[in-house]
């Protein structure tokens, strides 16, 4: 089981090198991260965009630019539709936003024409946290995608979880249903279908072993689950949450990455035909070196 995104990283450069289209990177931040993943020996990178937005971005960084395949496209709009078609093609492995906002980057994963959204496919947003406090990687979603998961979203989420999960040497995943308590309260939707998901996986139905409803406490502390004299399989050593809404999986995200020094995180779009590295503008390097790392060890 890996345990920090080092041996992510380490593990990546077994393995064949993958394709990054990075749309409309012309930015800092993106062109640095995608540097760092040439050197670190596990992927190639094409950026499409603005050729002498990026030749000074490099001139700034102190970065070869040959290192590159630059495909000079001054337009934002142009530029995420031709990186998301270079993926849809196949021409490249793995997506990547670069300055342009997510709506805009989003509206190209969506195209009907050349995006990459699959018939019947639900989009989500996986999340992996590496922090001190916790002794293993966390795994999470949906904390950007989908605003309140019905039933089957949240099918599609643990399984998008699950495959992250295993993906970074968990055996056999746990995954915690989050809900405000771990009590059955018929008038909480996250009780009662976090409870119908759990018999679900006690029958096979779903992968891992998922258990639910769980508060937050008692899904990542063995310490709280044993005061409550909680039984089950998952309390206090979940590799995996699903939170029942944007606003607490948000939350919980911004909490850890903005209170908590040393944490590192990684993120991506799962349900697309290709992985989509989906971080903010203002993301740090290391976030989205760690994204994309994430994304190549998805990738197919």
């Amino acid at each position: 089981m890996l345990k920090n995104f080092e041996e992510v990283y380490e593990l990546l450069k077994s393995k064949p090198k993958r394709k990054l289209a990075v749309a409309w990177g012309v930015d800092n931040h993106s062109v640095s991260a995608a540097s760092m993943a040439i050197d670190k020996g596990f992927c190639e990178a094409t950026l499409y965009g603005d050729k002498k937005m990026i030749e000074a971005v490099c001139e700034e960084e102190k970065i070869d630019i040959n290192k590159f395949t630059v495909v000079d496209i001054p337009n934002e709009l142009k530029a995420i539709a031709e990186a998301v078609t270079a993926v849809h093609n196949h021409e490249a492995d793995v997506l990547m936003k670069g300055l342009c906002s997510t709506d805009k980057y989003m509206r190209g994963i969506l195209n009907k024409e050349y995006g990459l959204l699959p018939a019947k496919a639900v989009l989500s947003h996986v999340v992996v946290l590496q922090t001190p406090n916790y002794h293993k990687f966390i795994c999470f979603g949906d904390m950007a995608v989908i605003p309140f998961p019905d039933f089957k979203q949240k099918l599609a989420i643990v399984k998008y979880v699950y495959n992250v999960c295993k993906s970074l040497g968990v055996e056999q995943p746990k995954i915690a249903m989050v809900a405000a308590t771990e009590q059955m309260l018929q008038g909480m939707i996250a009780c009662t279908e976090g409870a119908e998901i759990a018999k679900m996986s006690d029958r096979g139905q779903v992968p891992g072993i998922v258990d639910g409803p769980l508060s937050l406490d008692t899904a990542l502390s063995k310490e709280a689950a044993g005061i409550k004299k909680l039984r089950s399989e998952v309390a206090g050593d979940a590799d995996g949450l699903v939170f029942p809404n944007i606003e607490s999986g948000n939350v919980f995200y911004k909490t850890n990455t903005q209170l908590i020094p040393g944490v590192r995180t990684a993120a991506f779009v799962a349900g697309a035909a290709a992985p989509c590295v989906l971080s903010s503008r203002a993301d740090s390097i290391d976030t989205k070196l760690n994204s994309i790392a994430l994304a190549c060890l998805q990738a197919k």
